[in-house]
């Protein structure tokens, strides 16, 4: 065999001798000597965790893992949120806002009525503390009181006005009364008193009488100005004391000043009394206002008693 040859047969046993290392032989090696052998060309080794001793080690590389896939987690700054995010978050919380504010306010006037009305109605922060009355001369504004009835400290929002104008209205000189709130702590009570219009004597007693024939006040003294009106039961429904009131209503000036009292024996038995003992036969008060005329125009003629029992035709004695 000639050195060439023999140089291709080393050659190819050397090739062999490669082959048979990378062959079965090579692959029935221990993972350890795999690991162990010569990187490929081109390739950089791979870093490989030891342990204490120097060699590898199963919790090593599982620390190595878990380093690797670690994460914390961090606050981003307001420049990290997107601009048309911010835009949506804030209108977001704005509709918020607006949805509850109607629920919010409703919730705050509630509670402020709640409060307001527990003031009024259930304390004496708005009570009675006054009574002021108004428009009284024939009976003192200490009976007025006393009849409307109010305990101090009330609350004003609670007095029944219409019970206190009813207790007021019965004082006999009480034509009409209105009572009021005068807030926040003051009870209003307006008086119209009546108006006198004749006194009516009875057992040395004057009994005063209004229009309508109400006797509201009684008196020891005659009071001044006031025409004389006798019957028997003077009052609202008597017939004689409503007839002696129209009489009067009815008479003239002249009559008036002359008058001395109205004599009422009975509905159709009515005598006015002049000064001086003259008298005038009424009859009943049927035409009063045509009787009264005649009876002017007779004034000034002789005579102490005019009959104008019928005015159409009259007598003079």
């Amino acid at each position: 065999m000639s050195p060439g040859s023999g140089g291709r047969s080393g050659g190819s046993g050397s090739s062999r001798d490669r082959s048979g290392g990378s062959g079965s032989g090579g692959r029935s090696g221990s993972p350890a000597a795999r690991r162990g052998g010569p990187a490929p060309a081109g390739r950089a080794p791979r870093p490989r965790a030891t342990g204490a001793r120097g060699g590898p080690t199963g919790s090593a590389r599982s620390g190595t893992r878990g380093a690797e896939r670690g994460w914390r987690l961090v606050r981003a700054g307001s420049d990290a949120v997107p601009p048309s995010v911010r835009r949506f978050t804030q209108r977001a919380r704005q509709r918020r806002l607006r949805a509850a504010l109607p629920w919010t306010v409703l919730a705050g006037v509630l509670v402020l009525v709640l409060v307001g009305a527990w003031l009024v109605y259930g304390t004496a922060v708005f009570g009675v503390r006054n009574v002021r009355v108004v428009g009284v001369a024939l009976v003192t504004p200490e009976q007025v009181r006393q009849a409307v009835g109010v305990a101090d400290d009330t609350p004003l929002a609670r007095v029944d006005l219409a019970a206190a104008r009813a207790r007021v209205a019965q004082l006999p000189p009480v034509a009409r009364v209105t009572v009021s709130r005068g807030w926040p702590s003051t009870l209003v009570v307006e008086v119209v008193e009546r108006t006198p219009v004749a006194v009516v004597p009875q057992d040395r007693r004057f009994l005063v009488v209004d229009g309508s024939g109400v006797v509201f006040q009684t008196r020891a003294d005659r009071p001044s100005g006031l025409p004389v009106a006798r019957v028997a039961t003077p009052g609202p429904e008597d017939v004689s004391t409503r007839a002696a009131l129209e009489v009067l209503a009815a008479l003239t000036p002249e009559l008036r000043e002359r008058l001395a009292e109205v004599v009422v024996e009975a509905p159709a038995r009515i005598t006015v009394r002049l000064r001086q003992g003259r008298t005038v036969l009424w009859g009943d008060s049927s035409r009063s206002d045509t009787k009264a005329q005649v009876a002017t125009s007779l004034l000034s003629r002789k005579g102490d008693t005019i009959d104008v029992r019928t005015p159409d035709v009259v007598t003079i004695r």
